[in-house]
């Protein structure tokens, strides 16, 4: 497996980070007391605030960033661009799409917005480096 597709690997696992973040608050308490719905884990995610909420919008976003990213690696690595510029700018990627988690769970919202705005502009360059 090339950097590049540890890197996929990397991003598609990330969200599931920010489900155990957002759920963490939960545990240990009954669901009579706020604690983790597993009946109902929409439901439950939907009337969090805070910490925990951040971490669900992070994880949905996260969600949303990943076909993007997967298709302009297996676009650029089947239209022969060269390996070591893909999995260089997939390592990018995934460093920040890591900050953006971070930034989101720590309620910086426009640090967050250029973080985003820069992995898919790194997306975008893995797709421009085809040959």
């Amino acid at each position: 497996m090339t950097i590049a597709n540890w890197c996929v690997l990397i991003a598609a696992l990330l969200p599931f980070v920010c489900t155990i973040t957002a759920k963490s608050v939960g545990v240990g308490k009954s669901r009579r007391d706020g604690g983790y719905d597993n009946n109902d884990p929409r439901g439950w995610l939907a009337r969090q605030t805070g910490l925990s909420q951040r971490a669900n919008s992070a994880q949905a976003n996260s969600f949303e960033a990943l076909p993007f990213f997967i298709g302009a690696v297996a676009l650029a690595q089947q239209g022969g661009a060269a390996q070591a510029h893909i999995d260089q700018l997939a390592m990018i990627f995934v460093a920040l799409r890591v900050v953006y988690i971070g930034l989101y769970l720590g309620n910086l919202a426009t640090l967050r917005s250029l973080v985003w705005f820069a992995a898919i502009a790194t997306n975008v360059m893995i797709l421009l480096s085809l040959r």
